[in-house]
């Protein structure tokens, strides 16, 4: 149906991107902050993915990678030509995290679609992060590791 010119009905097949959010989530194990730190204590990396006008007001995550998402997969693929020298293998345990953990699930999922199994997001993003009273940074610190394509705070 249109109105106008605009058409007003979601086509055959389409989602609605709260659906396409429920789909990504179900195949994620989320973590909550707590969880994530202590994974990365462990070994896991963390994945920032937010840009960087959104690290410049809210500050940064030490130790955290900063890959902004349009340059996620190309960066953690072990097959990509432009993979960080790091993502060599699928055993990668790669925890994302964004402003508010939206954004950060359909990331994760994507990586889960390249074959990288174990990723996932942190629930409730930067914003539980630093409410849960776990290190940050502000983005003047440098205290952040910036993937090839991403801007510096």
């Amino acid at each position: 149906m249109t109105d106008g010119g605009l058409v007003t009905q979601r086509p055959a097949g389409a989602h609605s991107v709260a659906q396409i959010l429920a789909s990504a989530r179900a195949r994620l194990t989320r973590v909550t902050p707590d969880q994530a730190f202590a994974e990365c204590a462990a070994g896991a990396t963390l994945i920032d993915i937010r840009p960087a006008a959104q690290r410049a007001a809210s500050g940064e995550i030490p130790g955290s990678v900063i890959i902004e998402r349009n340059h996620l997969e190309w960066r953690l693929d072990p097959e990509s030509d432009a993979r960080l020298p790091w993502a060599t293998g699928y055993d990668l345990r790669p925890i994302v995290i964004c402003a508010e953990g939206y954004t950060s699930s359909l990331a994760a999922a994507a990586l889960q679609d390249l074959g990288l199994a174990r990723a996932t997001d942190v629930v409730g993003g930067y914003q539980a992060w630093q409410d849960a009273g776990l290190p940050t940074a502000a983005a003047a610190e440098r205290s952040v590791v910036i993937a090839p394509g991403a801007s510096r705070a």
